[in-house]
């Protein structure tokens, strides 16, 4: 590949994972998945009832 393909190609990379890293922080801040993550961050503290033992 010449030189110049290998720089587009790079950009193209970069701009490809960085809109994908902002859709998965727009998905995770979307406020519809606000009550999911939060009953999902309660999982480790349910069921539990020996506290230590």
């Amino acid at each position: 590949m010449e030189d110049g393909a290998l720089r587009i190609l790079d950009q193209i990379w970069l701009v490809w994972l960085f809109s994908i890293f902002v859709a998965i922080i727009v998905w995770a801040m979307w406020p519809r998945n606000k009550e999911k993550f939060e009953r999902y961050g309660r999982i480790p503290f349910e069921g539990d009832d020996r506290h230590g033992e």
